[in-house]
């Protein structure tokens, strides 16, 4: 009794940390696939070499930054649409789903269009090393058709996610990510009668599974699914409207997921100047790292999804129970995330046989700064997404860009270049941020001045109706 009156606030019922588990863990699971088998598919191509994984990490910085738009139209989306679903607003959902569609086409195909044709010139602006460039080439010649079908089936997923449904997300990617480890050692390495492809054949088994993981969710979500009910005809509505407002609260998301994925680029062409090791174990580490940060990111999209829905009904004074809840919950999955990212480090770095011992010294120097960034990442990005989910994507846009292009590339560059330090002080740099923007989102976020209804019948915010 005592413990309640110290913290009102803290919700007890367990269905709210059943329903946060149950959105959260099928998240977690797709993301665990994908970034298992990612890691999977670095071990298979170290075994080509430093510039082999090179050249694939080079490449990836272009995919990354496709990665990171999708990622904001699918968030801006989510933002909008999950609201509009919480209100009942079926049309509206089903609208805008087509818009972000027929928005993430294009997006795909003009990046298809720049690296069919300036692929090469793309490449040497990350590194200059003509062997990881070379590569990269080989490997580019199959991923690039990739792009377009990754865009569509990000915003499938992102238009059932609006309306609750995640379990689809992760069936998917189990299947398609198989796939594709297996596609990924017949081709790279030559089997079942395949010719020994390397770095193609990487790419290759990617295009496959991809082009089949769009088919599979476009006949999910166009003919079996029934919450969203988004079928053919509806990919032809349109409202300007909507269009407007999705620009209106989206652009701040899109484009600070685009300046993310060009902020992660610029730290990619800063490691990709210092010794050929260190991009090598730039890639391995973020696989590695990715791994453990799936319940992280699940708990996150989970968190933020529950505090717009209900946004969405007008349940101001309820959010914010939920989210001063979820940040107790964010820091505990950080900190145990953590504690698992230390303990087996050293154990998944002997899955690179391949790799110089030169660059397996300096992944582990850099997973052990990413232990310590993984805490302030599970708080500041969870925190900063619940934010952002509940109206305030200007503030998370300015946020970012002044920690990424004020804070961690110039004092990244200019370690690196004028101070010459050791890479793992260059690396501590340009992973800094995940730190410092926790100070920055513990007062945003319990302030509760970023709550308001984005849908068209909108009250004020922080006022809960009678």
């Amino acid at each position: 009794m005592e413990k309640t009156q110290k913290l009102p606030w803290l919700i007890r019922d367990p269905r709210f940390y059943r329903r946060i588990f149950l959105l959260a863990l099928p998240l977690a699971g797709q993301n665990i696939i994908s970034f298992f088998v990612n890691m999977a598919d670095n071990i298979m191509v170290a075994r080509l070499g430093d510039a082999a994984v090179s050249g694939i990490y080079v490449v990836n910085q272009v995919q990354n930054i496709l990665h990171m738009l999708v990622l904001g139209l699918s968030s801006a989306l989510v933002i909008l649409a999950a609201q509009y679903f919480g209100k009942k607003d079926m049309r509206s959902v089903k609208t805008l789903c087509a818009t972000v569609l027929r928005i993430a086409f294009s997006a795909g195909f003009l990046v298809f269009l720049i690296m069919a044709f300036f692929g090469e010139n793309v490449l040497y602006l990350f590194t200059d090393k003509a062997e990881a460039v070379a590569a990269g080439m080989e490997y580019l010649k199959y991923i690039l058709y990739t792009y377009v079908f990754f865009c569509l089936s990000n915003v499938l997923l992102a238009c059932l996610r609006s309306a609750g449904v995640v379990h689809i997300g992760f069936m998917v990617a189990l299947f398609t990510s198989v796939l594709d480890l297996f596609l990924n050692y017949v081709m790279i390495f030559g089997k079942l009668g395949f010719p020994a492809m390397g770095v193609a054949g990487a790419a290759a088994s990617t295009l496959i599974s991809r082009a089949l993981e769009f088919l599979i969710l476009a006949f999910y979500v166009l003919k079996m699914d029934k919450k969203l009910s988004l079928r053919v005809k509806d990919l032809l509505l349109r409202s300007s409207r909507l269009l407007k407002d999705f620009f209106l609260y989206g652009a701040p998301v899109i484009l600070g997921d685009i300046f993310w994925g060009l902020g992660g680029a610029a730290q990619t062409a800063i490691l990709g100047r210092l010794d050929g090791a260190v991009i090598s174990a730039g890639a391995i580490t973020m696989s590695i790292y990715m791994v453990f940060t799936v319940m992280v990111y699940g708990i996150s999209s989970a968190g933020s999804l529950v505090v717009g829905q209900e946004i969405g009904r007008n349940g101001f004074d309820l959010a914010k129970r939920y989210t001063k809840t979820l940040q107790l919950v964010y820091l505990s999955v950080g900190i145990c995330s953590s504690l698992l990212l230390f303990l087996l480090a050293d154990k998944a770095l002997l899955l690179y046989p391949g790799i110089t011992a030169e660059a397996k010294v300096y992944a582990g120097r850099f997973l052990n700064i990413m232990g310590i960034m993984l805490i302030g990442t599970s708080y500041q990005m969870a925190s900063l997404q619940i934010v952002r989910a509940g109206g305030a994507t200007h503030f998370v846009l300015i946020n970012d860009l002044i920690f990424v292009w004020l804070v961690v590339i110039p004092s990244a560059s200019l370690a690196a270049f004028v101070f010459k330090t050791p890479p793992e002080v260059v690396f501590a740099c340009l992973k800094c941020d995940q730190i410092l923007k926790c100070f920055v989102a513990v007062v945003k976020v319990n302030r509760f001045k970023w709550m308001k209804n984005l849908t068209q019948t909108r009250l004020e915010p922080n006022k809960t109706p009678a």
